[in-house]
């Protein structure tokens, strides 16, 4: 993520004083309760239907999460950009093409 956007985010954090509240517990758990509200958009329905109707509450709800995952790296002094990039490198030795290719199963059962 773009360090502007980091620190607007946690400008709009700051000028709130919520950053008391932000802890890696309760952001991570903002996160997932997050995560669940971007679930529940799909809960019955296709995915045609969600992307189709319910276009602008998807994107809310993923950038709720994005945030809360945001302020999560950033509270760690973790960069987010460097933890994806370490994460598919190990992800490309667990899941090689040539096993991988076209293959949905874990790299336990490969």
């Amino acid at each position: 993520m773009k360090k502007e956007t980091v620190n607007e985010i946690n400008r709009f954090r700051d000028e709130r004083n919520w950053r008391q509240f932000h802890n890696p517990k309760d952001l991570a758990i903002s996160i997932s309760l997050e995560a669940s509200e971007l679930l529940e958009l799909f809960q019955w329905k296709t995915n045609e239907e969600v992307v189709e109707a319910k276009a602008d509450a998807l994107k809310e709800e993923l950038a709720d999460v994005l945030i809360y995952c945001s302020m999560l790296a950033d509270d760690l002094g973790l960069d987010m950009d460097t933890i994806v990039m370490e994460k598919l490198k190990k992800n490309a030795v667990k899941y090689p093409v040539e096993k991988s290719r076209d293959n949905k199963r874990k790299y336990n059962e490969l």
